[in-house]
């Protein structure tokens, strides 16, 4: 009997442990966000990335009532702020305001400190940027069907810059290149900055450019338009075709930014970031400074995010493999 009434002590205190860890849960959740937030930046200060995560931060720290901290954290091609977001709290205080290369280093690097896919729960994408396909106006080309024309008829004689090996402007060039089925060297630089000065002195004959860094030369015509990059035609360029309607069907690469969590997040956590971040997204301000830096804002769901993540990260995987730009 006495071990009985044990054996229903423990049951009951167990059961009274549980209720109390549920209703702690629970009101902490009710309670959140009751700290500040930091959002972590996997590049320097200054950049496109840096930009929109401090845009969106800003407001976002309105909505939520708590401080959202910035933390620049570059390094190892954002993998470092990949990876420490990845090894923080499932907390809802610590964001990851990852760009497309968080896909791309999935598909180059074998032997990453976290799985690109599992170790995160994606919260929204927030929004992209696409490349403009730019050309030295020596080149006697108007469009991207007599691109393609010029470089079948000159296999291996046109350079095309980027911003480095596995940058994201040298996977939409390698992309381009594979779809189209032409032969063009690629000529990769240290960033962007270096690539498109040299393609405007002529020393290169073509990039796929960020926006933001080929349009000033395209105004002042020492670069010519060809086309973009996006699905569909952009607001930032209405006047330039997409690569897809110019002769290379299928066609889409772009930069992209989106919000990530670590994984085990509550999903009402989630939820409440992802529907104060869609309150922030449909501001006027927010809409004309993004696009001041040659975002276009878009938005989504959770899932929607992140069926976004593995399409890319399988899309790139595939190119980097065939490219063997894979390391250890």
């Amino acid at each position: 009997m006495k071990s009985g009434s044990h054996w229903s002590y423990e049951v009951c205190r167990i059961s009274l442990l549980g209720s109390a860890l549920f209703f702690s849960l629970g009101h902490a959740a009710e309670q959140y966000p009751s700290k500040p937030i930091r959002m972590i930046i996997p590049a320097g200060a200054g950049g496109g990335v840096d930009t929109i995560a401090r845009l969106v931060g800003h407001h976002l720290s309105a909505a939520l009532g708590q401080p959202v901290i910035m933390e620049n954290r570059p390094g190892a091609g954002t993998m470092l702020a990949s990876e420490l977001t990845a090894q923080s709290p499932p907390d809802g205080y610590t964001l990851l305001m990852v760009t497309n290369s968080h896909a791309i280093n999935a598909g180059i690097h074998k032997k990453l400190r976290y799985d690109p896919i599992n170790d995160f729960a994606p919260v929204a994408l927030i929004a992209s940027v696409p490349y403009l396909v730019v050309v030295h106006p020596s080149v006697p080309v108007k469009s991207v069907k007599e691109l393609i024309a010029l470089a079948r008829l000159h296999p291996g004689q046109l350079l095309a810059a980027s911003a480095g090996s596995g940058s994201g402007t040298h996977l939409a060039f390698e992309l381009f290149a594979s779809m189209a089925n032409v032969n063009i060297v690629h000529v990769p630089y240290k960033s962007g900055s270096p690539a498109i000065v040299d393609l405007a002195g002529g020393h290169v004959q073509l990039m796929f450019s960020n926006i933001i860094n080929s349009m000033p030369h395209v105004k002042s015509r020492r670069l010519h338009a060809l086309a973009i990059t996006s699905t569909k035609r952009s607001v930032l360029a209405p006047q330039l075709p997409t690569v897809s309607e110019s002769g290379v069907p299928g066609y889409q690469a772009d930069a992209w930014y989106g919000v990530l969590v670590p994984a085990r997040t509550p999903a009402d956590i989630v939820n409440r970031l992802n529907g104060e971040i869609m309150s922030v997204l449909k501001s006027r301000d927010v809409r004309e400074l993004a696009m001041a830096q040659g975002a276009e804002v878009t938005g989504s769901t959770p899932e929607e995010f992140a069926a976004h993540m593995r399409n890319e990260i399988k899309k790139w995987a595939k190119l980097t493999s065939t490219l063997k730009l894979q390391t250890d």
